[in-house]
């Protein structure tokens, strides 16, 4: 049998790493931070334990990577959603419900991977984490910003301190308002991106934008 080629290699590593990851977001979903073991997700991923520790430094590092890849997933599902569009303000407003949708569906995972961030290893670079980049930078761009070195960080603040305000334990603050605000802050419409039932939170939108 010949040596698989050095494309096929990477190949299956890629497809190892990705297993893992989706298997982090999975376990974590189910049992929480504390209880999921890298043994575990390693069981889940079909992958011998070595490997874990072959891609990633510590479980903190793998679980802001798999969580930074269901978010670049999410938010590129949304954008690319039908009807497909280039406009600007339309895929901000997608951009924003995205990530206020993951905090909604996915509250014990979102709260985990923020509690993360602010502990001491802080914000992991990686793959993931730049391709989210990639395609926030990409929105921000289509959205017409004239600088988007600081129009992106900010807008990645404001997203992140609305996923903070949702899942504040014991005083959330409501999704639809946080939604009201930001979409006041960029000039969008209400009905743009995917509007909750029972429209803008009252004296939110007293005319159109």
């Amino acid at each position: 049998m010949s040596p698989r080629s050095a494309s096929v290699n990477e190949e299956l590593r890629r497809r190892s790493r990705e297993r893992l990851l989706q298997a982090t977001v999975e376990l974590v979903a189910e049992h929480g931070y504390e209880a999921t073991t890298l043994g575990d997700i390693a069981d889940r991923a079909g992958t011998a334990r070595g490997l874990v520790s072959y891609y990633f430094p510590g479980k903190r590092q793998l679980l802001q990577s798999a969580v930074h890849r269901l978010m670049h997933r999410t938010l590129d599902s949304a954008l690319e959603r039908e009807p497909r569009t280039d406009d600007g303000r339309e895929r901000l407003a997608r951009a924003i419900d995205a990530i206020l949708g993951l905090a909604r569906d996915e509250p014990l995972l979102m709260r985990t991977h923020m509690a993360g961030i602010l502990q001491a290893e802080g914000f992991v670079q990686c793959p993931e984490q730049q391709r989210l980049a990639e395609l926030l930078r990409d929105t921000v761009t289509r959205y017409g910003s004239a600088d988007v070195d600081t129009d992106y960080p900010l807008l990645r603040a404001l997203l992140m301190g609305a996923v903070v305000a949702v899942l504040l334990p014991g005083a959330p603050m409501p999704a639809a308002r946080l939604r009201a605000e930001l979409f006041q802050r960029y000039g969008l419409d209400w009905e743009l991106g995917f509007p909750p039932d029972g429209g803008p939170p009252d004296g939110t939108f007293p005319s159109a934008c």
